[in-house]
């Protein structure tokens, strides 16, 4: 059975005393929960102060982004190796702002993917489609396009430390969200590509969680699905309170 997985991503939010204040509200609601993994990814400055307040936790702490090199003249940038040294055990990488903010494309996304893995991380691979290509019916073939370049040189044995985010674009930051359905679709097609890919035992155990504007009203319902595994989080774990309510809601809903 797949364990749940929920992960917090902040963002450019939250200030250091804000940071410790969510941290320790998140660690007596959600600190040692069974059946659930869960983790948060604050801004770079604050990996290292995360991880010191959450040792003796199941909460896992992750970067929000890295570069492809360990080390080097790359002003401005965050190696696998420095997110290791701060205490992350994950890694988001193709995050929709990364991809259409700031133009990261599938061949740097695939670097960053082996690299991460290649250190020691666990990585979730973030895929998802724009409103116009949904709406032009491409949502396969985008998330098909993002999977088959963003995995290149990927084998079997690397699998075990890939989690897939399906973040419908339209979705992040808009309030809107994909139907239970909708998302469930999308999910089964990324499930049934691991199974062409890299064989069935393989998709059963992957892990795709669904990122886009969830909050506690509509985690139960996305979770009921049978190929979600869990949630990417933006707004709504940035509120310890709104954040355990997704975990739990949701987590219930997968237990029973």
């Amino acid at each position: 059975m797949r364990i749940p997985l929920f992960v917090g991503n902040w963002k450019m939010h939250m200030t250091r005393a804000e940071a410790e204040e969510l941290l320790i509200s998140l660690k007596e609601k959600a600190g040692n929960v069974e059946g659930i993994d869960v983790g948060v990814c604050p801004s770079f400055p604050y990996l290292s102060f995360a991880t010191e307040l959450l040792v003796g936790t199941n909460i896992k702490v992750g970067g929000q982004n890295m570069a492809w090199e360990n080390s080097g003249a790359f002003t401005g940038e965050v190696s696998p190796v420095q997110l290791r040294d701060s205490g992350c055990s994950f890694v988001i990488l193709g995050h929709s702002e990364r991809r259409h903010v700031f133009g990261e494309t599938n061949e740097m996304i695939n670097k960053k993917v082996k690299r991460a893995v290649e250190q020691g991380l666990n990585v979730i691979l973030c895929v998802g489609e724009k409103l116009n290509e949904r709406e032009q019916g491409r949502t396969e073939d985008i998330v098909n396009s993002q999977l088959q370049a963003g995995l290149k040189g990927v084998d079997i044995s690397m699998i075990d430390k890939i989690t897939i985010a399906y973040e419908p674009v339209w979705a992040i930051g808009t309030g809107k969200t994909a139907t239970p359905e909708m998302a469930e679709d999308v999910h089964a097609f990324i499930r049934n590509w691991f199974k062409t890919e890299f064989g069935k035992s393989a998709a059963d155990e992957l892990r795709i969680q669904y990122g886009g504007s969830v909050k506690p009203e509509n985690s139960s319902q996305l979770m009921a699905q049978p190929d979600i595994d869990g949630a990417l989080v933006g707004g709504a774990s940035l509120d310890a309170e709104s954040f355990t309510q997704i975990i739990f809601s949701a987590a219930e809903n997968k237990q029973e």
